[in-house]
């Protein structure tokens, strides 16, 4: 009874990569308070989000376009499906202590220490190391099945969650590859990247089987967002522009007065009005607020979506869809003092710091385990690794061996990335009973 699209969300929720999603930082690392945001409950709302922006504009489309409906009998309701798979999975390949994190990783193999290994690599293969990417990874984690779990057909090479091509460019907000680096480039599309090279070759298919439009000559793997991916990032944008703003207000670094009137003027609220509900708590005005400001943030980028449609599906619009809201000026305001106030708060800031040595010190860690198992302390490292994340061919490369260390790093959750960090450091000696 299940549409391939709620099969692709539904798989996603049941892989034990989203469910560590519930221990990474999203706006506070490791939160002491249950109503902070995790990525967990960032990308279940994202999904809620990306679900309504899916149907508003899949309804549109059909009645715009009903040979969709006839001859390929797609429906309103597969437009949220496929935004809401996306939507969900779009943090799943973000590393310990959010984007920090992959500061952290890009550090450690710019560092002298990490020269030695990349020696035989590829520029392309030392980018995505030295440029590391949690889209990309989210990618490898969505297609990527480890030998040691299972034996693929011969001649496959990428299995993952099993997801439908349409999800996985839907999810890919960067498609391309780490290089060439765009260097000021106004496109959104273009300022990141969105797989590693172990899955160049996977992604092209993709690509050529759903037509993405490719870009420039030349370029073997630089292509055109699908479509819905505009989607995916507005879900995303709106949720963590808004959710993470107050949950700063409700930590007490955002100002009380200053907030609430920040998040009234999104929805034009005279600010003489008083509204016919009763709140008993500011904290549930905040809610109420919320709840409000996305519904009509969902209306205003949909119809944005639908305005733009020729261009989106020609390659000539690539830029975020709440750029061109209304009330864009005051989401800047929001955003600069989430900035200022949450996201440079000194606890935040401080664990960041810690995050480059836990981080750094177990890829050293790992990658010596790899590289120098002749060493008694390397085999013992080696031996807190799970076995998948080695087990590999004897024709694996020296990049795909990292690789698959950078994968067990970004596996991890905060917590227990500072504690392996600790144990394997001496810092903190494991409860033996």
């Amino acid at each position: 009874m299940r549409g391939e699209f709620q099969r692709d969300y539904d798989r996603i929720v049941f892989s034990s990569a989203f469910r560590r999603l519930q221990n990474k930082t999203q706006v506070m690392p490791m939160p002491e308070s249950d109503f902070v945001h995790t990525r967990l409950t960032h990308s279940l709302e994202a999904s809620v989000v990306g679900r309504s922006l899916g149907r508003i504009v899949g309804k549109n489309i059909l009645e715009r376009h009903p040979e969709l409906a006839e001859e390929k009998n797609i429906q309103e309701a597969d437009f949220g499906d496929v935004v809401a798979a996306a939507c969900l999975a779009h943090d799943i390949g973000n590393p310990p202590f959010g984007h920090s994190g992959e500061d952290a990783i890009s550090s450690y193999f710019l560092s002298e220490e990490a020269q030695l290994y990349l020696q035989n690599l590829t520029e392309a293969e030392k980018a995505d190391l030295q440029r590391y990417e949690g889209n990309a990874a989210g990618f490898r984690v969505l297609t990527y099945t480890y030998p040691a779990h299972c034996k693929l057909p011969d001649g496959v090479s990428h299995s993952g969650l099993s997801l439908t091509f349409t999800t996985l460019a839907t999810f890919t907000k960067y498609p391309k590859e780490s290089l060439p680096v765009v260097q000021n480039t106004k496109n959104t599309s273009e300022k990141k990247y969105g797989f590693f090279q172990t899955e160049k070759t996977w992604f092209n298919t993709i690509a050529n089987e759903l037509g993405l439009l490719q870009k420039g000559a030349g370029r073997e793997v630089f292509y055109h967002r699908h479509p819905l991916a505009f989607l995916v990032e507005a879900a995303d944008d709106i949720c963590y522009r808004i959710i993470d703003f107050e949950d700063g207000l409700k930590l007490g670094l955002v100002p009380q007065e200053q907030g609430i009137s920040l998040l009234r003027q999104i929805l034009n609220d005279n600010p003489g009005r008083k509204s016919s509900l009763t709140f008993y708590d500011w904290r549930e005005e905040i809610g109420y607020l919320r709840a409000r400001i996305i519904g009509k943030l969902i209306e205003e980028t949909s119809a944005l979506f639908l305005q733009h449609e020729d261009e989106i599906l020609t390659g000539t619009y690539d830029k975020p869809l709440i750029n061109e809201l209304a009330c864009k000026p005051i989401l800047d305001q929001i955003k600069e003092l989430s900035i200022k106030l949450i996201y440079q708060n000194r606890p935040v800031l401080e664990i960041e710091a810690a995050g480059f040595e836990v981080l750094g010190g177990l890829l050293d860690a790992g990658i010596k385990a790899v590289f120098k198992p002749e060493s008694k302390h390397h085999r013992k490292l080696a031996a807190l690794i799970p076995p998948h994340y080695l087990q590999l061919p004897q024709t694996a490369t020296n990049y795909e061996r990292i690789i698959h260390i950078t994968d067990f790093v970004t596996s991890l959750t905060d917590q227990a990335a500072l504690g392996l960090y600790r144990k394997i450091k001496g810092i903190e000696l494991p409860r033996m009973y």
